[in-house]
């Protein structure tokens, strides 16, 4: 794996063998990133999942201002520093390891705005459909900012949500890509 395009250009990024993670594949990220060119520069990133950054770090190399990479697994965390450090993004990253959904608790409290926001669980991950919700209640996405899902074709339960409405949709084999922006004004539990 590799970074595509940008100052980071070329540079391979580390990542952890075996079934644990499931790095997205270069041609996805190609494509993904031309869809986003013009709303990379200056943005604000939040890369949930993380794994091995390559969301966020490839996001970084085209021009984004910062990201926060989210990721729980320690061995992760510490590749993903590594791989911040090897492409001279360390400025522009921050690391958190935690779970996404007690991240996303934090970031509530101190609301961030991010542009744009990459979303790469687990396919299948029960924890999607409420990341995504908490998303939507915590304000984290920019009014006129970007969601990014990667999901496995199949697994969409989590789109009938009222908080999002489908922007755009790619699908590259079992692997799907769905660019969401906020839908209705989500209705707060009493």
């Amino acid at each position: 794996m590799r970074v595509i395009s940008g100052c980071a250009r070329g540079k391979k990024l580390k990542t952890i063998k075996g079934l644990k993670t499931r790095p997205t594949a270069d041609r996805v990220k190609e494509s993904l990133f031309n869809i986003l060119q013009n709303r990379l520069p200056g943005a604000y990133c939040l890369d949930l999942f993380a794994g091995s950054g390559a969301l966020g770090i490839e996001a970084l190399s085209r021009g984004a201002q910062k990201c926060l990479f989210i990721e729980k697994s320690a061995r992760c965390v510490k590749i993903i520093k590594e791989n911040l450090l090897h492409c001279q993004l360390v400025h522009k990253g921050e690391v958190w390891h935690k779970d996404a959904v007690a991240a996303l608790n934090l970031l509530a409290k101190c609301a961030p705005q991010f542009d744009l926001i990459f979303v790469d669980a687990p396919y299948g991950s029960p924890v999607l459909a409420p990341v995504l919700e908490k998303i939507a209640l915590s304000k984290t996405l920019d009014r006129n900012g970007l969601l990014i899902v990667e999901h496995h074709g199949q697994d969409c339960l989590w789109q009938e949500q009222d908080f999002w409405r489908v922007y755009r949709e790619k699908k590259y084999g079992n692997t799907m890509i769905t660019f969401l922006v906020p839908g209705d004004e989500p209705k707060r539990e009493e």
